[in-house]
C-alpha cells in the first residue's frame, strides 16, 4: 500500500491510499475514531460552601446547571496530547493513583457575573498543557455565584466514551477513473461548466481532467455529455481518505498513530494464526 498525502495540517488530513482495499480503509477509519488516546477530562471536584474574596465578599458556591452538567461539559474541552509522553492510567507505573505520566491537573477559580470559558482552566505544572481552544463557553455565572473546581485529565479512547475521541468527521470515497473519448467529444464544454468541483477544464481543442482529487462521482459531467463521450468509474485500489481533529492531538499523530495499532493488530492475527497446527 502506498500513501499520497494531499493535505496535512495540525487540524486536518488528506490522502490518497493506494494498492488498497476499501476493507483496509474501514479498519484505518475504525481505529483512528475509535483506538487512538487522547487526554479528556475524566474526575470533576467542586468546591463546596462560600467562597471569600479579598474584600469580604462571599459568593456562593454554585452555577446555574447542574454539576454534572458542568463536568460534562468540562469532559468535551479538547486537551493538549503528547501520546509518547502519558501512559494509560490503568497501565501507568503509579499502580493508577495518578502521576504526571498518567493524568494532568487543572483548577478553575471564576467570580460572577461573567461567563466561564474552556481558557479559564489552568494547568498546575506545565503550561503547555493549557487549553488551545479558549473560547468553549462553559457555564454563565451571576453576581453573587463562583465556581471553583479541581479537574483531572487522564487518557483514554473513543470506544470508551466520545470525549475520548480526537477524530471528527472521518471519511473515505473511491478516486475516480474518468475517461474522455477525444472521438466523440465535441468540445462544447457543458461538462466543465455543470461540474460542481472545477475537476474539467478546456485545454485548447480539448476538454482535460485538471482535478481528478476533487471528483465526487456524481456523474453530473456523464449526464450532461450529449455525446457519451465520459465514463466516470470509482477504483477500489485507490480510495481518498479525509479526516479532521478536535485539536487535542494532531492529524499527523493520529495517522501515525493508527497506522501502529492497525500494524500491531495484524502481527497479532499472524501470531496466532502461525500457533495453529
Amino acid at each position: 500500500m502506498n500513501i499520497d498525502v494531499l493535505e496535512m495540517t495540525p487540524t486536518k488530513a488528506e490522502f490518497v491510499m493506494s494498492d488498497t482495499s476499501p476493507t483496509f480503509a474501514n479498519a484505518m477509519r475504525r481505529i483512528i475514531v475509535a483506538d487512538v488516546p487522547t487526554m479528556a477530562i475524566n474526575d470533576v471536584e467542586f468546591h463546596l460552601g462560600p467562597i471569600m474574596e479579598e474584600g469580604g465578599k462571599a459568593y456562593e458556591s454554585i452555577s446555574p446547571l447542574f454539576d454534572e452538567v458542568v463536568a460534562h461539559r468540562l469532559s468535551l474541552v479538547p486537551i493538549p496530547t503528547d501520546l509518547e509522553q502519558f501512559n494509560l492510567r490503568e497501565k501507568c507505573a503509579c499502580g493508577g493513583e495518578g502521576c504526571p505520566s498518567c493524568t494532568i491537573m487543572y483548577s478553575l477559580n471564576k467570580k460572577g457575573p461573567c461567563t466561564v470559558y474552556s481558557g479559564d482552566l489552568e494547568p498546575l505544572g506545565n503550561e503547555q498543557y493549557r487549553v488551545k481552544d479558549d473560547l468553549i463557553p462553559i457555564v454563565k455565572l451571576a453576581d453573587d455565584q463562583a465556581l471553583l473546581v479541581y479537574a483531572t485529565a487522564e487518557l483514554g479512547t473513543g470506544r470508551q466514551h466520545a470525549k475520548w475521541q480526537a477524530t471528527v468527521g472521518a471519511g473515505y470515497r473511491y478516486f475516480a477513473n474518468i475517461e474522455i473519448d477525444s472521438d466523440k467529444c465535441d468540445v462544447g464544454c457543458s461538462c466543465v461548466e455543470i461540474c460542481p468541483k472545477g475537476v474539467l477544464a478546456k485545454d485548447g481543442r480539448k476538454v482535460v481532467v485538471k482535478h481528478p482529487e476533487k471528483c465526487n462521482l456524481c456523474n453530473s459531467c456523464v449526464e450532461m455529455c450529449e455525446t457519451d463521450a465520459i465514463t466516470v468509474t470509482g477504483d477500489p485500489t485507490k480510495i481518498l481518505f479525509r479526516f479532521e481533529t478536535d485539536g487535542s492531538v494532531s492529524a499527523k499523530d493520529i495517522l501515525l498513530k493508527g497506522l501502529k495499532i492497525l500494524e500491531e493488530r495484524f502481527e497479532h492475527v499472524r501470531e496466532q494464526v502461525s500457533s495453529l497446527k
